[in-house]
């Protein structure tokens, strides 16, 4: 049976109109940046933005690299991508915004070419969110990212946890169909460190592998929660060898009863360890 292999827990947003700031961004300790060229550049930068990601690129770490480019269903998306596509050195994944249909993905890795190792669409309409699982099982797709902001407009809710609950489990249960990762929006409130720290559980709770982030400082935290404790790993580990020294038989064990679907799960955090 496919597992899921969770790629990175935690990536940290940085504009692609700030190049300065993309090796100061892969030193903040996050599995991965994304460099934006959507949301953080401004319509009268998004051709010296694209200019700049392609110039920098040869001299970053390109295997915990990613690139957002505009949404496909603008001439600037499809610039992105054909920019991308000549580009000496190509990024690890290609983040596709405001995805509502899976031949986006099709089109998307079509014109992008060789090089890169996979896209991942952001769910942030409506419509996305519907046709999540289509878009999700798309040849190409390492993981799917829940696009919360704009969402939330589109639902006209507030950008809460509450809010936003149901639409977050849907693409949690879309994803798992589909065997693909689950990445969280960021958590928007700069100073609030306790509410990250509670989002970051409550998503992890939830079913999601990874958080971005919008601030380096937000890494630190996201990381330590995201990603499998010391604790979790030894238990599974510990759960694993008891079973199979069953003979995958259900067993009791530490006061829990062991059986093949809670194994399962147990091999699934060693997996997101690697």
């Amino acid at each position: 049976m496919k597992r899921i292999r969770a790629i990175f827990t935690n990536f940290l947003f940085v504009p692609a109109s700030k190049p300065d700031r993309f090796a100061k961004a892969l030193a903040s300790g996050a599995d991965m940046i994304c460099i934006d060229l959507e949301d953080s550049v401004p319509a009268d930068g998004k051709v010296a933005a694209r200019a700049a990601v392609v110039a920098h690129l040869p001299a970053l770490d390109t295997s915990r690299v990613a690139v957002r480019t505009n949404s496909l269903r603008t001439a600037e998306g499809l610039a992105d991508l054909l920019e991308l596509r000549e580009s000496a050195a190509k990024p690890s994944l290609i983040f596709l915004p405001m995805v509502e249909s899976p031949a986006e993905v099709e089109i998307a890795r079509n014109v992008a070419g060789e090089g890169v190792s996979g896209f991942v669409p952001l769910v942030e309409t409506a419509l996305g969110l519907r046709l999540a699982v289509d878009i999700a099982k798309q040849p190409g797709v390492a993981a799917m990212m829940f696009g919360g902001g704009d969402l939330s407009s589109d639902l006209g809710v507030a950008l809460e946890w509450d809010p936003l609950l149901v639409a977050r489990s849907q693409l949690i249960i879309a994803c798992a169909e589909a065997k693909v990762c689950c990445v969280d929006v960021p958590y928007t409130k700069l100073d609030d460190e306790a509410g990250l720290e509670l989002e970051c559980r409550q998503a992890k709770a939830l079913g999601f592998h990874a958080k971005a982030a919008i601030h380096p400082k937000q890494v630190a935290t996201i990381a330590r929660i995201m990603r499998p404790s010391d604790s979790e790993l030894s238990e599974a580990r510990e759960a694993i060898a008891a079973f199979e020294k069953a003979g995958g038989a259900a067993i009791r064990h530490k006061g829990r009863l062991l059986e093949a679907p809670l194994i399962d799960q147990f091999r699934k955090v060693l997996a997101a360890a690697g």
